[in-house]
């Protein structure tokens, strides 16, 4: 059987008060796909955490749940079994000279650019062939935008790298998921929700003049022992831009990666509200 990258796509919030348009991915070789599986819904079991889990469900109660279960998440990250790749941009850099079809089309942009450059593909070691399958967490909502979300990634195999590579995409191979049914996906939708938590301040949020609330106090909690997973593969690790290259595949060689996506054209709107650079 031939090698497969399986690529499981998350979003998080699109919009935030710095920073916006969340992407997550983690991609998994079919070599280690029913391994890491079974990893990560046995520790979910030996949790007692038998429904679906996302960044939208903590609690006080189930913090520590999942970061019991981020521990064996990230392990499998550290050891190379899943790399993880989150993609955003910040509020302060926007985009000009943007067509009609650039805002409508917004979505299968970033989605296509996020796939094509954030797990550095390209200088993937296999170059004997490799089919990519994507799984979405959801495709979008009309069977003719699906169509044309589609038709986006599969055309990602033109590209002279990946044609290089080998690296194949059928329509039938790029397919959206319930993230219930996914252990992977519900992981990766943690993390990228702990991210767009953090970088939007979210963690001062105040019910009242003085008082955080209990969810904001465990998800802090969740997010901080994220960030210190993250930090003991990269210590100082900046998660508000973007990751360092220190050699020419460091984009694929690394087990996790930040991607600030900057578009070429733009302009800097100065505010002192708004964060310019990333928070550790």
């Amino acid at each position: 059987m031939a090698l497969e990258y399986i690529i499981y796509c998350d979003e998080s919030e699109e919009g935030g008060r710095y920073f916006s348009n969340f992407y997550g991915g983690a991609l998994v070789t079919s070599q280690d796909l029913q391994p890491v599986r079974e990893a990560l819904e046995a520790r979910k079991l030996a949790l007692n955490l038998h429904g679906e889990v996302k960044w939208t469900k903590i609690t006080q109660n189930y913090a520590q749940k999942y970061i019991d279960l981020l521990d064996t998440f990230f392990d499998l990250v550290a050891a190379g079994r899943i790399k993880v790749r989150v993609m955003f941009t910040q509020n302060v850099n926007v985009p000009k000279n943007l067509s009609r079809r650039h805002v409508d089309e917004k979505y299968f942009i970033l989605y296509y650019q996020f796939l094509k450059h954030a797990f550095g593909l390209h200088c993937s070691p296999v170059t004997t062939g490799v089919d990519l399958r994507i799984y979405p967490d959801q495709l979008p909502d009309t069977a003719e935008k699906a169509a044309q979300f589609r038709s986006y990634l599969v055309a990602l195999e033109k590209n002279p790298n990946f044609k290089h590579r080998r690296i194949s995409i059928r329509p039938e191979n790029v397919t959206d998921v319930r993230s219930h049914e996914h252990v992977i996906l519900q992981c990766l939708d943690i993390v990228t929700g702990a991210m767009w938590f953090r970088l939007n301040d979210m963690h001062k949020e105040k019910i009242g003049p003085r008082k955080r609330g209990k969810r904001t106090r465990a998800k802090e909690h969740v997010y901080n022992h994220i960030n210190a997973r993250v930090r003991a593969i990269y210590p100082n690790f900046n998660i508000g831009v973007s990751t360092a290259r220190p050699t020419a595949t460091a984009a694929w060689d690394h087990p996790y990666r930040h991607w600030l996506f900057v578009p070429k054209e733009r302009i800097l709107i100065p505010n002192s509200k708004r964060k310019k650079k990333g928070t550790p």
